[in-house]
């Protein structure tokens, strides 16, 4: 896991910026990769690199790496897992190093780059100079878990793995404009959506995506790998389907437990991340976890998580970490964010990656779960209510209104959505769509959003289940990973997620949920997990990384809270109504019914300003 930082000039040598200025940038990144730095300047392009040694801990390991043709000129952030295997079936010669990077810029040589990204496995951002045919290549993974952010300009495309990185460089300082729709977007989800990013010049590589840039500045986006939202020739879930899942996430966390340096997992008190620390054990016998616990009852998971630990015959460290903690920890999690971000459970989630640190390199986490087999409660409100979106919203209206009168209903967005787009978009939402609409006027939603989450083509609550996966993985699931990546590499720590291993995916999106007939959420990892621990252990219920947000936005972080939105200029005030957005926060305070979640969205974008820009 690392950091880079790729500069590639449509004028030449001149145009390129400075050594120094180029290594201030790259040391922006630094924490992400603080083992080793290197760099390499060509005739039209620079690559540098902060290592986190995983891999092959030699000098022989670094980066950035030529191929051996002397071609391609590489820097590549991540891990592939079955770089082993490829460098078998491939037939490859004369390896320098033990390192996945070394098959990755072999693979370059004897089968091209699409080729290439399409056979591997595992998280990954890469950045490609191509000195024959002249242009600059940016490959990102098929799930999204690793970021890739690239601006272009006149003058060039700079690339890296942090936000700040790129609309800090030269080239792109003077022309930075705010988009209005993006950011609409960000105070809605609380982070920004791939392809886009709140500025007009800069941009994400979408999940799966290569994206190329010939040296007169045209550019070519091709999606190499992804997921279909429609659904087809899928299989049923049957009694089999447990025992193939069972030996595909065995085979997984083989795969994943390779490393150089001291690896463990996070264990919770909930389904996911006890089967990955169950497989994790029978792989390697002396696995340890990580247990985050809060001094909240309340909110405090790790009795369960203990009793899974026990079990499991698993070593566990219960990381106890105190509300006064969190709050100490806002400012200098916000230095380390680089981009505008609104998760709070990003503060917990940091410490804890900062205590994991303190003896690991690599932690195995339960992400992805939740997407891949329906884990959500939503999940099922979208089913028990799919046939009141067939009726006419004129005629909907009134019947869900005299249903809940009689008992029949409990819920109200039939009465207040008009279809199920928008109820799902809502979900995802914590900054109600009306309020978003008036601290916006007459800003639209981007194209790219409102096809993530259009749901026209369904027709069958099947096809409906699916299509709200694709919908998951490819939003709800980026904010999650967008946490998880930019929390634990602001303590140099890297995270692996089995689940969203190539073979996982492939093998759940070949299933179709029983959950119309079970109505039982993650019926089958639960199955899995059975095979592990008792199933009354199993269904105690998860809490998640919960904080008390609205104690402390009402207490203890009142007076920064009002400092940052009431008392310093708000950015971008001229692309928003800054009126409605206090007016919004007061009416928090007075208790009224914006959200709690909703100010947090508007205060870490503050924070961020601050911080990164104003």
């Amino acid at each position: 896991m690392c950091g880079f930082l790729g500069e590639f000039s449509f004028n030449g040598l001149d145009s390129l910026t400075s050594s120094n200025r180029f290594s201030e940038i790259l040391a922006l990144s630094k924490h992400r990769g603080p083992d080793a730095t290197g760099t390499k300047r060509g005739e039209n392009f620079q690559l540098g690199f902060n290592r986190l040694s995983i891999l092959d801990l030699s000098p022989n390991g670094n980066q950035p790496k030529q191929s051996p043709s002397g071609r391609y000129d590489v820097v590549f952030n991540g891990e592939i897992y079955n770089f082993k295997a490829l460098a078998e079936n491939y037939q490859l010669k004369d390896l320098q190093s033990t390192s996945d990077t070394e098959v990755i810029v072999h693979l370059f040589d004897k089968i091209g780059i699409e080729q290439t990204v399409k056979e591997l496995n595992g998280m990954f951002a890469i950045a490609v100079v191509d000195s024959k045919t002249q242009t600059f290549s940016l490959a990102r993974d098929f799930s999204g878990i690793k970021p890739l952010f690239y601006g272009m300009t006149d003058q060039g495309v700079v690339s890296a793995s942090q936000f700040d990185q790129v609309f800090k460089h030269p080239w792109l300082t003077n022309s930075l404009e705010l988009r209005p729709d993006i950011v609409k977007e960000y105070f809605g989800f609380g982070y920004m959506q791939a392809p886009n990013t709140v500025y007009q010049s800069v941009f994400q590589v979408n999940p799966g995506a290569l994206v190329v840039f010939q040296k007169n500045g045209k550019l070519n986006k091709k999606q190499v790998i992804s997921f279909s939202k429609i659904m087809t020739n899928q299989k049923k879930e049957d009694n089999k389907t447990v025992s193939q899942y069972n030996k595909i996430l065995g085979a997984i966390l083989k795969r994943q437990l390779i490393s150089d340096v001291p690896i463990a997992t996070f264990l919770s008190g909930g389904v996911d991340s006890p089967l990955v620390t169950a497989h994790a054990k029978s792989n390697k016998s002396d696995i340890k976890a990580i247990t985050l616990e809060v001094d909240d009852k309340s909110l405090n998971e790790s009795e369960i998580a203990k009793d899974y630990a026990k079990e499991l015959s698993v070593e566990q460290d219960i990381y106890l970490v105190k509300a006064s903690e969190i709050l100490e920890s806002i400012d200098r999690y916000f230095e380390k964010c680089a981009e505008p971000f609104g998760d709070y459970s990003s503060l917990p989630t940091y410490l804890l990656t900062k205590h994991a640190a303190k003896n690991y390199k690599v932690m195995l986490s339960g992400d992805g779960g939740d997407e891949l087999f329906y884990g959500y409660p939503r999940f099922r409100q979208f089913l028990e209510h799919y046939y009141l979106f067939n009726i006419p919203f004129s005629i909907r209206k009134p019947l869900v209104r005299l249903l809940n009168r009689c008992n029949l209903s409990s819920i109200s967005a039939p009465y207040y959505y008009r279809t199920i787009s928008d109820w799902q978009m809502a979900k995802h939402m914590h900054i109600f769509p009306d309020h978003l609409d008036e601290m916006f006027p007459n800003i639209p939603y981007s194209k790219e959003l409102l096809d993530l989450y259009n749901f026209d083509e369904v027709s069958s609550k099947k096809q409906l289940l699916h299509s709200l996966r694709h919908n998951e993985f490819y939003a709800h699931l980026q904010r999650v990973l967008t946490k998880v990546d930019r929390s634990s590499m602001a303590n140099s720590l890297e995270v692996r997620v089995p689940f969203l291993d190539k073979e996982s995916i492939m093998f759940t999106w070949s299933l179709r949920s029983n959950l119309p007939h079970h109505k039982v959420l993650k019926k089958t990892l639960k199955n899995c997990l059975s095979q592990f621990v008792p199933e009354s252990l199993i269904n105690k219920s998860k809490m998640g990384f919960m904080v008390p947000l609205d104690d402390w936005l009402k207490n203890q972080l009142k007076e920064d809270v009002i400092h940052h939105i009431f008392e310093i200029p708000f950015y971008g005030a001229e692309i928003l109504d800054v009126k409605r957005i206090k007016a919004s926060v007061t009416d928090y305070y007075n208790d009224g019914l914006f959200s709690s979640w909703g100010v947090w969205h508007i205060y870490a974008w503050q924070k961020w300003a601050v911080k990164h820009v104003l």
